[in-house]
C-alpha cells in the first residue's frame, strides 16, 4: 500500500468513486511548508469528475500549512490518481505533520525545480 495525501478534489466522494471505484479510507493530516492557491482546469473529464473547473494547488510557503487527508491506496489506485491529475501537477514524496512520508501532488514547476 501507498500513502497519498490529498488537500483537494481527491478527497471528494464522487472523484474517488469515478477514479478508484471505491471510497478511500483516510485520516486527517497536514503538509507543512506550503500554502494553497487555485488553478483553472480545462480537461473536461477532470471537470466532470470533480464538478469544478477551479482546483486547489499547493505552493511552497515558509510559514504555511495545508490541511488534508492521507489515504492508503494500491499501486493501481496511485496510477489512476496520476492519470486524473492534469499537467500542472506532479507527484512527489513529502513528510507530513504526523511524521509519515506520503505522496502528494504539488505544482509541477516546484517538483521539477527540486523543492
Amino acid at each position: 500500500m501507498n500513502l497519498l495525501f490529498s488537500y483537494g478534489t481527491l478527497q471528494l466522494e464522487q472523484v474517488q468513486l469515478s477514479q478508484f471505484g471505491r471510497l478511500l479510507t483516510g485520516r486527517p493530516d497536514a503538509l507543512p511548508g506550503y500554502t494553497m492557491t487555485m488553478i483553472r482546469i480545462t480537461d473536461p473529464e477532470v471537470i466532470e469528475a470533480s464538478g469544478a473547473n477551479m482546483h486547489p494547488l499547493v505552493v511552497a510557503s515558509r510559514d504555511g500549512v495545508v490541511e488534508g487527508t492521507v489515504f492508503e491506496v494500491t499501486d493501481a489506485e496511485l496510477a489512476a490518481a496520476d492519470a486524473y491529475e492534469v499537467d500542472d501537477y506532479a507527484r512527489a514524496e513529502v513528510s507530513l505533520r504526523s511524521g509519515v512520508r506520503a505522496y502528494v501532488y504539488l505544482s509541477r514547476d516546484e517538483v521539477t525545480e527540486g523543492r
